[in-house]
């Protein structure tokens, strides 16, 4: 019975991790679109970038908590 229980807690720490799937791909078009504004208008380049920064950075707290709702899953007791 203990193998069962943690063989689906791993398993529901993985699902928790699917998350991030999300958060890769919304930094990665984030980037993208911000280059690509850059480069067709440079001398808003400073304002761009500060606001792809920030972008990212709120698309890559959501990988953060489902990282910490997966560790939370595994060593919860």
């Amino acid at each position: 019975m203990d193998n069962i229980v943690l063989g689906l807690k791993y398993l529901s720490a993985g699902l928790a991790m699917l998350g991030t799937i999300g958060a890769g791909l919304g930094v990665g078009i984030a980037a993208a679109g911000g280059v690509t504004a850059m480069g067709r208008n440079p001398d808003a380049a400073n304002i761009i970038q500060t606001n792809m920064i920030l972008g990212m950075a709120f698309a890559e707290a959501v990988a953060i908590y489902a990282l910490a709702v997966a560790l939370i899953i595994i060593f919860a007791a």
